[in-house]
């Protein structure tokens, strides 16, 4: 439901969408393509699993990977800006953190943060306290930056005048 939702809202305004992920491994792009109609929304994403390739094909800066790491506020919000201005979306969405079994460079399992970057703004960035097995938070994951970007619809609404 939050997929259609996100797409819906989205449209209204002719807004695009763009999701760079990490930990969900696709599973946004996923349920975001799932929707009938959705390729008039949805432009594309980037699965960016390891470190380096959150630089390359996302665009997270070099100095933010170095200070801050993969699993961090800073980074999933250069995570969204970033992937936006990749795939030419005036909206992007972002997934990183930690899904199990195992803690990674200190930070626990369930640790992950959700980003969504509308073109011109400043990205908004939850922190999120998961739990479960790797299957519950991932798809915990998803459905937190759906509703992320839902709680920002206004914004959205307002972001392009009508016509």
């Amino acid at each position: 439901m939050s997929a259609e939702a996100v797409l819906a809202a989205l449209r209204t305004r002719g807004l695009t969408l763009a999701t760079a992920e990490s930990l969900t491994g696709g599973l946004v792009g996923a349920a975001l393509t799932a929707v009938g109609g959705s390729s008039d929304v949805y432009r594309g994403g980037v699965v960016c699993y390891a470190t380096d390739l959150k630089a390359t094909l996302a665009g997270v800066p070099a100095d933010v990977l170095d200070a801050h790491g993969p699993v961090a506020p800073e980074t999933a919000a250069a995570l969204a800006r970033g992937v936006a201005r990749a795939c030419g979306a005036d909206v992007g969405l972002a997934t990183t953190g930690v899904a199990g079994p195992s803690p990674q460079d200190g930070h626990p399992v369930g640790e992950v943060y959700v980003a969504a970057a509308l073109s011109g703004q400043e990205p908004e960035v939850r922190r999120l306290h998961l739990t479960g097995d790797r299957e519950a938070v991932r798809a915990a994951s998803v459905e937190a930056v759906l509703d992320l970007l839902l709680a920002l619809a206004d914004v959205l609404l307002e972001a392009r005048p009508e016509g």
